[in-house]
């Protein structure tokens, strides 16, 4: 049954991440460099305090170019109400989470730490994957 499913068992661990004092063209740089279109802010503890998408970036550089002040630091541009969810979760929560919001990535905290990050492509790889599993056993028997 898919509710057995984890999301644990499906999110990716390794994250590009922020501090809220990176400069925002070396969160830019990062973001492009590694073709992510947003990235979780952490403080020293890996305590989840915002996240910093494209759009907070292009918001930043309009706003600086409109004051001709462009730059600063990731603080000032991020959203700190960012949604997020536990490992614990099941896949169809996250799905239905997902076809209510226009989310596309929700980052995974336990204990207020950021563990992780589930996408969409992530929940179909898992029904993907439940799937081939079910199909298998009924293939055998």
């Amino acid at each position: 049954m898919l509710k057995s499913i984890k999301v644990r068992d499906y999110m990716t661990r390794h994250l590009v991440t922020f501090r809220s004092d990176t400069d925002l063209f070396t969160a830019i740089n990062r973001l492009l460099e590694h073709r992510i279109a947003g990235a979780p802010v952490v403080d020293s503890q890996g305590h989840l305090i915002g996240l910093l998408s494209e759009g907070d970036c292009l918001r930043g550089i309009l706003s600086g170019a409109y004051y001709e002040a462009i730059g600063g630091v990731v603080s000032s541009y991020m959203t700190t109400e960012v949604e997020t969810i536990s490992p614990e979760t099941d896949i169809i929560e996250v799905s239905e989470r997902f076809l209510r919001g226009r989310l596309g990535r929700l980052p995974v905290v336990e204990n207020g730490r950021l563990v992780g990050q589930i996408s969409r492509s992530d929940v179909l790889r898992a029904v993907k994957e439940f799937a081939q599993h079910e199909q298998g056993k009924v293939l055998s028997q």
